[in-house]
Formats: C-alpha cells, structure tokens, sequence
C-alpha cells in the first residue's frame, strides 16, 4: 500500500476504495471513481481526481501476486479490505499507518511522525528532483489547479538551494557567474 500511494499519487480515500474491478491489469493503471471518507463511499475529491492513476509495473506485478492469495478476490471486493468486517468495508487507512507503515518505517531508522500527506509532498518533491516538468506532475498527482502542486506539495530541492544561495554569494562578493543554473538563458 505505501508503494500504491508513495509511488502513484493516490489519496488516502481512494486508495482504499480501490476494487478489484478499478485494476486495468492490461493497461497498468486505475481507474478511480470513488472515495471512502469514515467508512462512507462517495465521489472524488475533485475532477482531475477522476483521471486514470498509471500504476508501476512492479506494483502491478504485487497486486496479481495479493489478488492470487486475498479471500476477497471478486471483482466488487475491496482491494485491502477489513478482515475484521468481512470484506464489507476497507482497512481503515489509520490501522494501516499504526499497524504497518510507521513499524516499518522505524525499523528503517525513520523516527519521524509520517502521515498520509507525507507520501504525497515525498512524491511530488522527488518528481521535483528529477526534473519532471510541472505539467506531468501536477497530473500524477491529480491537482484540478496546477499551482497546487508547486505551492503546497514540492519541497526545493537541497542542491537548488544550495545553487541559489551561492549565486547570492558570488554577486555580492564577486567570483564568477551569477546566473542561476535553472534560469533561462537570455538570448544573444
């Protein structure tokens, strides 16, 4: 679940009101159509919500692997649902964090208090240092408006920072170009 969320974009309502019948296993993506809000079913957050979620093929891969071995394997069936509740309801995302992603996380050395958002701004910072453009990433994350995505979810990246605060310094104490790698080139 955290490489459906981290790695793809989902929130948290849609990830876990996720059916078997939303995996397009061809196409390696899901269609997402509604959201689970405490325990209700309902629409999702906004249209650009709607778009279909490319998902990794080894994530893909995971997923025939879990469907194979899940008791709740129907097309209807959720795609981690509640043992507890009979398959009816989905795994509330909370358990998940307690249960597995925080213990997890810990015994990789990561003490900090992770939330659900926490995959979100993680994935759209690392499409950030990757140089994705902001059109793509706005879309993989599913933003309706695309100064979202900028403003709220990416973090600057230590090496963009570490460049802007050395053109800072080379213009004020001389040594060199002060042309900021990212900026554009002026035209000759």
């Amino acid at each position: 679940m955290v490489l459906m969320d981290g790695i793809t974009g989902f929130r948290r309502g849609e990830l876990i009101a996720l059916r078997w019948a939303d995996i397009d296993f061809e196409l390696s993506q899901a269609n997402v159509t509604h959201a689970i809000w405490n325990n209700v079913e309902g629409d999702v957050k906004t249209e650009a919500s709607r778009k279909p979620v490319p998902i990794p093929q080894m994530v893909i891969e995971e997923l025939k692997q879990w469907r194979a071995v899940t008791l709740y394997r129907a097309d209807s069936d959720y795609l981690f649902p509640s043992v507890r509740k009979n398959g009816s309801q989905p795994i509330t995302p909370d358990m998940i964090l307690r249960r597995h992603m925080r213990p997890a996380l810990q015994r990789t050395g990561v003490t900090k208090h992770i939330g659900w958002y926490s995959f979100r701004h993680g994935l759209a910072t690392m499409l950030r240092q990757q140089k994705v453009d902001l059109k793509t990433a706005q879309e993989l994350l599913r933003h309706a408006n695309p100064r979202i995505t900028p403003e709220i979810y990416q973090q600057a990246v230590s090496e963009e920072k570490r460049a802007a605060q050395d053109l800072v310094f080379r213009g004020l104490f001389g040594g060199g170009s002060t042309q900021h790698p990212s900026a554009p080139s002026e035209a000759v």
